[in-house]
C-alpha cells in the first residue's frame, strides 16, 4: 500500500512539475504588452519591427490597451500583461500598493504635454483661484503630481481643493456640463480638448514638473527574459528618435488610430518627449520625489524606495544610448 501511495505521489509530482514548465515555456515565448491611446508604443506596434525581431526568438507579441496608467499597471500587477508605459504617478501608487513591478526606462521630460484646463467662459484666471473648486482628474496618474505641484506653487494645499477622480473620457464629459471647475488632463485629450472645446491652459507643466514616461515590467520577466526586455526597449527608442525627427509622418500614421483630427494630433506629437534610455541617477531622485510628495499628503501608506525597483539590463546593453 506504500508502495502505491508512494508511486502516485511521484505521478502526480512528476505532472506537476511538467505542468509548471509547460507554464514557464509559456510565459517565455510570449511578451504581452500593455499600451495607452496614444505614445510611442502605438507607433511600435503599427510598425510591426518588435515582432519580426522577436520571432527569431520565438517569442509571440501580444497588445492590450488600456485608458489611463493606473488601469494599465492594475494589468502587470495581477499579470495580465508583461510590460507597459505610464506617465511617472501610476508606477509610485502600484509600489506603494505593493505591486512587484520594475522601472526598465524612461522617455525625456515633456512637460507641455499635461496641462491644467478650465472652460473657455471660466472667471478662473490663476490657480490660485482654483481654491475650493472642483478638479477633476484620473486619480493615481500622472497629472495628479501636476496638480499637486502646481498648486504648491501658486500657495495653496492639494486639500484647499475638491478633487473629483474621473477616467478621462467621463471626465471631459463633465468638464463639459460645467459640473467641475477645471480638468488636469494630458495629450491627446489635452489637445482635443483646448481645440474642440476651446478650453484655456491655466497651467502646465513647465518648471514645476519633467513629465517622463516610464517603461515598466513585472519583476520576474524583466529577470526572466533580460533579452527580450533588452531588445524592446531598443525598438521602442528607434521608434521614438525616428518620431522626433518626423513630426508629420507621426501625424499622418497615428491619427486614424486616435480617431482624432491630424491639427490636433500633431499639436500632441510636437509636446512628447521621445527616446527611451536606461534610468539615470537623476532621474531615480526626481521619482523619489515624487514618492515622498504623496507620501507628506498621505495619499500612498508608508515611505517608498524607487531605487530599490529600478531594472538592471545586461551588461552588453547597459551602455546604450
Amino acid at each position: 500500500m506504500r508502495t502505491v501511495v508512494l508511486r502516485r505521489g511521484l505521478v502526480a509530482l512528476f505532472a506537476a512539475a511538467v505542468s509548471f514548465g509547460a507554464i514557464t515555456q509559456a510565459q517565455a515565448e510570449s511578451l504581452r504588452i500593455g499600451y495607452q491611446k496614444y505614445g510611442t508604443l502605438v507607433l511600435l506596434k503599427a510598425k510591426g519591427s518588435l515582432e519580426k525581431r522577436l520571432a527569431a526568438q520565438g517569442v509571440q507579441v501580444q497588445w492590450t490597451e488600456f485608458p489611463g496608467g493606473p488601469q494599465l499597471l492594475e494589468g502587470l500587477n495581477v499579470g495580465s500583461i508583461d510590460f507597459g508605459v505610464t506617465g511617472e504617478t501610476p508606477p509610485v501608487f502600484a509600489q506603494a500598493a505593493g505591486a512587484d513591478l520594475l522601472y526598465v526606462a524612461y522617455e525625456p521630460p515633456a512637460p507641455t504635454s499635461e496641462a491644467i484646463l478650465v472652460p473657455k467662459g471660466s472667471p478662473i484666471q490663476s490657480v490660485k483661484e482654483l481654491k475650493g473648486k472642483k478638479v477633476a482628474l484620473n486619480k493615481g496618474s500622472n497629472v495628479h503630481y501636476l496638480l499637486v505641484r502646481a498648486l504648491e506653487d501658486a500657495g495653496l494645499k492639494y486639500t484647499d481643493i475638491t478633487p473629483v477622480f474621473l477616467p478621462p473620457a467621463d471626465a471631459r464629459a463633465a468638464f463639459e456640463r460645467g459640473s467641475v471647475d477645471a480638468w488636469v488632463i494630458w495629450d491627446p485629450y489635452q489637445a482635443a480638448a483646448e481645440q474642440q472645446l476651446q478650453a484655456r491652459t491655466l497651467r502646465d507643466g513647465s518648471g514645476i514638473v519633467d513629465n517622463h514616461q516610464f517603461y515598466l515590467a513585472t519583476r520576474p520577466y524583466a529577470q526572466q527574459h533580460p533579452e527580450v526586455i533588452a531588445a524592446l526597449v531598443d525598438e521602442v527608442r528607434a521608434v521614438g528618435e525616428w518620431s522626433k525627427a518626423n513630426p508629420q509622418e507621426v501625424t499622418d500614421q497615428v491619427a486614424p488610430l486616435l480617431g482624432l483630427p491630424a491639427d490636433i494630433t500633431l499639436t500632441s506629437v510636437k509636446r512628447q518627449g521621445y527616446g527611451a534610455h536606461f534610468l539615470t541617477p537623476d532621474v531615480v531622485t526626481a521619482q523619489q520625489k515624487i514618492a515622498d510628495t504623496f507620501h507628506t499628503l498621505k495619499l500612498i501608506p508608508k515611505p517608498l524606495s524607487i531605487k530599490d525597483v529600478i531594472w538592471t539590463p545586461p551588461a552588453k546593453v547597459a551602455t546604450a544610448p
